[in-house]
């Protein structure tokens, strides 16, 4: 890949149907309908993946809440910051581009580990990508801006 890494993937999760609890993954395969595995697959091309940055995680922590990686609904981590990028934009992880489709809203079931969390990550929970060109997501891979 050409071009500087802006950062680097954390962790991936994928949500299964029947329960709120995110399940860590290795990988990730991701095609038009988003990640094969999670449960929203196929269901909203816009809204296919979600992308948190760990200063979401850290801004929490601040005020003294743990919150779990994965509380987010993320389906990828990332040590670099995205929330600022317009939408439009592309990032390359792996094999895989993604483009923003938007900015994610805050959700009520934030507030069940604590009823600040919503108000704090207000314009910080993720952004939304869907797939241009599917493939494989690996921790540990790095982002790129395309």
């Amino acid at each position: 890949m050409s071009g500087k890494a802006v950062g680097s993937v954390l962790k991936l999760f994928i949500s299964k149907s029947g329960t709120s609890k995110r399940f860590d993954r290795e990988s990730l395969t991701l095609d038009k309908d988003g990640v094969t595995e999670d449960k929203f697959y196929g269901k909203n091309t816009e809204r296919s993946v979600l992308i948190a940055s760990m200063s979401s995680y850290d801004l929490i922590k601040t005020y003294g809440i743990e919150m779990p990686f994965g509380y987010l609904g993320e389906n990828i981590l990332m040590d670099y910051n995205p929330y600022s990028l317009d939408v439009g934009t592309r990032l390359k992880i792996g094999d895989t581009i993604l483009e923003i489709s938007q900015h994610c809203t805050i959700c009520n079931h934030l507030a069940v580990l604590d009823v600040k969390i919503p108000t704090l990550l207000k314009n910080d929970r993720g952004i939304f990508a869907k797939v241009i060109s599917g493939g494989d997501i690996k921790t540990d891979e790095k982002v790129y801006i395309v």
